[in-house]
């Protein structure tokens, strides 16, 4: 082959890489605008500043969209047989934002005929949702004392966690009332030594 012809072909390779060279510059350049086009479009975000406003544009919306959702809450209670106590709750559902602080009221009255100590165990359904349910305050910490006739309403703060999963749409919070007989006992006995004696 003459010299010419190789310069020639030589020419031609560089020529070729060039072009190739020169080709993926374009494209990586022009993945910006793609990639600002795909996030207005296809995302509704604005990228007017760059990513860092971005990131924050994409926390807004996370941010929104987790306040839009809300969770509903049942609410459910009972007694033990061995307990003559009415025991319900004053609301039967709530709608509730995940993340914010939340009060619901359960109602209780001794229908017995001396003071009794109860003792309330919570459950919360489906399971998978006990662990993003958090009671703040809640009539369940302490055993309760009622006297006979008396009533009390029984306030539980509690929050749903905003990170509760997406397909769980409904909480149930119950309530079980159980007499406290270890509690109760002792209760009788302290009455009874505080009850006044008649003279002989």
């Amino acid at each position: 082959m003459s010299e010419p012809r190789a310069q020639a072909k030589r020419g031609a390779g560089w020529l070729k890489l060039a072009g190739v060279a020169l080709a993926a510059f374009a494209f990586t350049f022009s993945l910006v605008p793609l990639y600002r086009i795909a996030c207005e479009k296809v995302f509704g975000i604005r990228l007017e500043g760059g990513t860092g406003q971005a990131r924050a544009g994409t926390a807004a919306v996370a941010g929104e969209a987790r306040k839009a959702r809300t969770v509903t809450v049942q609410f459910d209670g009972g007694v033990n047989s061995k307990l003559p106590w009415a025991f319900e709750p004053e609301q039967l559902t709530m709608q509730v934002v995940p993340g914010e602080l939340n009060e619901a009221m359960y109602f209780a009255r001794n229908d017995g005929d001396r003071p009794i100590v109860g003792s309330a165990v919570p459950s919360v359904a489906p399971a998978r949702a006990s662990g993003h349910f958090t009671k703040t305050e809640c009539f369940c910490f302490t055993a309760q004392t009622l006297q006979p006739g008396e009533s009390r309403d029984m306030p539980v703060r509690f929050i749903v966690d905003a990170d509760l999963p997406g397909d769980v749409k409904t909480i149930t919070l119950s309530y079980t009332f159980f007499k406290n007989d270890d509690l109760t006992a002792r209760l009788g006995v302290a009455q009874a030594s505080n009850a006044p004696h008649s003279a002989p």
